[in-house]
C-alpha cells in the first residue's frame, strides 16, 4: 500500500474540517477524491503533503508513519490549483527545481529535466519563460517538475479548475497518459464529476469533511449508495414516493405504482421513500387520448409486465437545446418537476406528455420522517 490515511480529522477552531478519513491507495492506482467546494478535499491534500498537521489520525507512506514528518522529508509530489511556476527562472529550471539539492550529478539533474519535459511532450520549451506558455503548457510543466523528483504519491489539487472545457479534455487525458507510463500512485482531487469519472480509477466521494462512497466510477453513477451520491455524480431527478406495504410491497410515486422488489437500492422499513432517475434514462413522447387518460397512472397498453415501468403524465414547461440534446423539462400531474434527455427537436412547452422509466433504471432510497 503506497499511500494510508487513517482517522484524518481536522479543525479550525471550532470548525470541522475533516471528520474520521480513512482511505489507501494501491501502488499505481490513479483515485479520485471528488466532493462539493467546501468539503474538506484541499485540507486532505495539505495533511498528506505535510503543510498541516492534522488535529487526529494517521497518514502514512510505503507503510511508514509521517504524520509529523516535514514536507521536505516526504516524497510526495503536489500540482497546486494555482499556478506555481517560478517567473523568473526558465522552464528546465522550474523542473530542475528540487532536484539540484538532492544526491543527484548536475548531468543526472539534466537528465532528469530532459526526460520529464519530453514526457509531458515540452523538451522544446526548456529554454523558454514561463510567462510565455499557455495555461495546458503551464499545467503540464508543473506536472513535470512534480514527478522529477519521482514520488511516491503524486497530489493533483484541482489541476483542470482554471481550463476552458477544450483544454480540459486534453489535459484529462494527457494525465491519464502520463500517470500510466509512469505507474506513479495518484491522487486526483476534484469537484468535477466529469473529470473524476473520466481519470480514476476509483472514486472516494466526501461530503462535509467525511467519506460517504468509495467505489469504481460506473458502479457508483448506475448504484449509487445514498441520496447524496445520486445528486452529485452526474445529474439526476430524485422523486417522491410513498411505499405501501403488504405481502407485494409497492412504491407510489405520483399515480403509478410499481413493485418494490423491482427498483434497485437499499430500503429500510419506513412509509416514505426518495427515488432517483436519470435524466437520460427518462423517455419523454406526446400525449394522445389513445393513451389512456381516464386509466390510473396514465398507462397505455405495453408488452412490460405491470409495475416494471414507471409512467408519468404531465406538461412540457421548458425546453433547452444545449447542443448535443434538448433538456426538456415537464411537471407532472403529481406535482413533480423533472428533466429529460431527448436527442431531436419536436416538443415545445404546455405540451402534455408522458415520461416514462424502465423501473430498473430507478434507484430508491428510505427517508426517515
Amino acid at each position: 500500500m503506497t499511500l494510508e490515511l487513517d482517522g484524518l480529522t481536522h479543525r479550525y477552531g471550532r470548525e470541522r474540517a475533516l471528520d474520521d478519513v480513512s482511505l489507501a491507495l494501491d501502488d499505481g492506482e490513479l483515485v479520485a477524491l471528488l466532493g462539493p467546494s467546501g468539503c474538506g478535499k484541499t485540507t486532505v491534500v495539505q495533511a498528506i503533503a505535510g503543510h498541516l498537521d492534522p488535529t487526529a489520525g494517521r497518514v502514512s507512506l510505503r507503510g511508514t508513519d509521517v504524520t509529523g514528518v516535514p514536507p521536505e522529508d516526504r516524497n510526495v509530489g503536489v500540482v497546486f490549483q494555482c499556478p506555481t511556476l517560478y517567473p523568473h527562472m526558465t522552464v528546465g529550471e522550474n523542473v530542475a527545481y528540487g532536484l539540484e539539492n538532492g544526491d543527484l550529478t548536475a548531468d543526472q539533474v539534466d537528465e532528469r529535466v530532459d526526460r520529464y519535459l519530453d514526457l509531458v511532450e515540452l523538451a522544446d520549451r526548456r529554454d523558454a519563460s514561463p510567462k510565455s506558455l499557455s495555461g495546458g503548457e503551464t499545467r503540464r510543466v508543473e506536472l513535470a517538475r512534480a514527478l522529477a523528483p519521482e514520488p511516491d504519491v503524486l497530489l493533483l489539487d484541482e489541476p483542470l479548475s482554471a481550463l476552458d472545457k477544450g483544454l480540459r479534455a486534453r489535459l484529462r487525458d494527457e494525465i491519464v497518459r502520463i500517470q500510466q507510463q509512469t505507474g506513479v500512485t495518484t491522487l486526483f482531487v476534484t469537484h468535477d464529476q466529469e473529470d473524476a469519472m473520466s481519470v480514476a480509477d476509483r472514486l472516494v466521494v466526501l461530503r462535509d469533511g467525511g467519506v460517504v462512497a468509495a467505489g469504481a466510477p460506473r458502479r457508483l453513477y448506475e448504484s449509487p449508495p445514498n441520496r447524496f451520491v445520486a445528486s452529485f455524480l452526474g445529474r439526476s431527478n430524485e422523486l417522491s414516493a410513498r411505499v405501501d406495504g403488504g405481502e407485494s410491497p409497492t412504491v407510489r410515486i405520483g399515480g403509478t405504482e410499481v413493485d418494490l422488489d423491482a427498483v434497485p437500492g437499499e430500503f429500510t422499513d419506513a412509509s416514505r421513500a426518495a427515488v432517483h432517475v436519470r435524466p437520460g434514462d427518462l423517455t419523454v413522447r406526446p400525449a394522445t387520448r389513445s393513451d389512456g387518460a381516464g386509466a390510473p397512472g396514465g398507462r397505455e397498453t405495453t408488452d412490460d409486465p405491470p409495475g416494471r415501468v414507471l409512467e408519468m403524465r404531465g406538461t412540457v414547461t421548458h425546453v433547452r437545446d444545449v447542443g448535443r440534446r434538448y433538456d426538456v423539462r415537464v411537471e407532472t400531474d403529481s406535482g413533480e418537476v423533472v428533466t429529460v434527455e431527448r436527442h431531436r427537436d419536436g416538443l415545445r412547452e404546455a405540451d402534455p406528455v408522458i415520461v416514462t422509466a424502465a423501473v430498473s433504471d430507478l434507484t430508491v432510497f428510505s427517508v426517515s420522517v
